[in-house]
């Protein structure tokens, strides 16, 4: 058996790398193909670094482009690849521009394709992940799927069961594995913190490019840092810095970070009292380390966080924003994480060879 592991940005890598670790343990042939959709030499090296991974020798150099660019030139590379190395599966995880180009690329090329984290579904089909979820499901010969509700959506599109395997998601794999690393940092001697603090992650374009969203947003967490005596700790991304000074927006009460790497992130996340994320992969994160989350979005690819009141949605409203932080401060937390006993990557590939 041999199998195309395919990254582009720096969540599906962490998400495969339990995958790319087991097949390492069980001597199973693979090669890590990373189109480097997102990419900084840096951070990208860090990633791979921290997580115990080699750096894949085979990158596609595809970089930032606009979308119908990148997949066609993500395509076309996948497809030269995946003819000359014969392999027998080809493994995407999510719901990327890579996720979608690589599918393409397999089915055009008949190779057995894998999607991993299948049937996540929003019912928002502005956003150009419900579409690339939608067709790379349509097309897996093994849809993986964290969890029954997911697996629920590819039978109503009518998806063959025989397709659809529950294993978990591979998140809960990679905190598992990875929890003495990001469990004891001493965060805040790290990054001097002197009270409780709330996480704050923001990326999608309708929240960081739109002035009136972002100054929303900036301005509700500045009001609860006042109310509920939070600290307001923002890794920020360098474009959403850059649209915060080129829009004026003040920032009282919020203290900007630069990116981390992902075991402080991890440590940040799992010594906060609160998040605040527009994230899906955040969501889920916060769900297993049981911390409670407000996602600012006005829907969600993981119900199973509702289902299980680890997670709000308030959109951008503030008085619904408020509200959730109000019922976090007089609420118990205490759920039971629906991701997986952290052996998802053993499933799947104990599927592929039985497939």
């Amino acid at each position: 058996m041999k199998i195309a592991i395919v990254v582009g940005t720096r969540p599906e890598i962490i998400k495969m790398s339990p995958i790319i670790k087991y097949c390492e343990l069980k001597n199973i042939k693979h090669d890590i193909i990373h189109s480097q959709q997102h990419y900084s030499e840096n951070m990208d090296k860090l990633f791979f670094k921290d997580l115990g991974i080699e750096y894949p020798k085979i990158n596609l150099g595809v970089k930032s482009k606009k979308p119908h660019a990148q997949i066609a030139e993500i395509m076309k590379k996948c497809g030269e690849i995946f003819i000359k190395n014969c392999y027998d599966f080809i493994l995407v995880q999510g719901d990327t521009n890579t996720v979608l180009a690589a599918a393409l690329a397999a089915n055009k090329c008949k190779i057995k394709l894998g999607h991993v984290e299948a049937g996540l579904r929003s019912f928002d089909y502005s956003m150009p992940e419900e579409i690339n979820r939608i067709i790379t499901d349509s097309i897996s010969d093994f849809c993986f799927c964290p969890t029954e509700t997911s697996a629920s959506y590819l039978r109503k599109s009518g998806i063959s069961d025989s397709k659809i395997f529950v294993v978990g998601n591979t998140i809960a794999d990679s905190i598992k594995i990875n929890l003495d690393k990001f469990k004891y940092i001493e965060i805040h001697k790290k990054f001097s913190l002197d009270k409780r603090y709330a996480l704050v992650t923001l990326h999608r374009p309708s929240n960081v490019d739109d002035k009136e969203n972002l100054e929303k947003i900036i301005q509700s967490l500045s009001l609860i840092s006042k109310k509920y005596n939070y600290e307001i700790v923002f890794p920020v991304h360098p474009r959403t810095k850059k649209n915060i000074k080129e829009m004026n927006i003040k920032t009282h009460n919020i203290r900007l970070m630069d990116p981390l790497g992902y075991f402080d992130f991890l440590s940040l996340i799992n010594n906060s009292s609160l998040i605040f994320t527009d994230s899906g992969g955040i969501q889920e994160e916060a769900c297993i380390l049981g911390k409670p989350c407000v996602t600012l979005r006005e829907n969600t690819e993981r119900p199973e966080t509702i289902d299980v009141c680890s997670n709000i949605l308030t959109g951008l409203n503030e008085e619904q924003i408020i509200s959730a932080v109000n019922y976090w401060e007089n609420n118990p937390q205490n759920w039971q994480q629906p991701f997986g006993d952290g052996t998802s990557s053993q499933k799947i590939i104990n599927i592929l060879k039985h497939g």
